[in-house]
């Protein structure tokens, strides 16, 4: 929120719930006005606090894990196998 107004932004995900289509860039004037979670004004005690609790009564997302795999690979998919197929591999007994 330090950076000038006119900052664009390119989000990689997206919440829009029902009032709007969902959306890949912003602005930095556009999050301190409308953001729900970081806006003018909330400090950081607050927005830890308001994430602390509402993240206590979410569930883990269901693409979490090949997401967080094609985050660690900046977005590359991971090696094809012999067969041919690309895979994310999770681990069934680890979690």
């Amino acid at each position: 929120m330090t950076l000038p107004d006119e900052t664009r932004l390119f989000m990689c995900h997206d919440y829009p719930g029902e009032k709007r289509e969902h959306q890949y860039e912003t602005t930095v004037a556009a999050q301190k006005k409308h953001n729900i979670h970081v806006h003018e004004g909330v400090t950081e005690e607050e927005f830890v606090a308001m994430r602390e609790a509402r993240d206590s009564t979410l569930e883990m997302p269901r693409l979490i894990l090949p997401s967080i795999q094609l985050n660690i690979r900046a977005g590359e998919m991971p090696p094809a196998e012999d067969n041919g197929t690309v895979y994310f591999k999770i681990p069934v007994n680890k979690l």
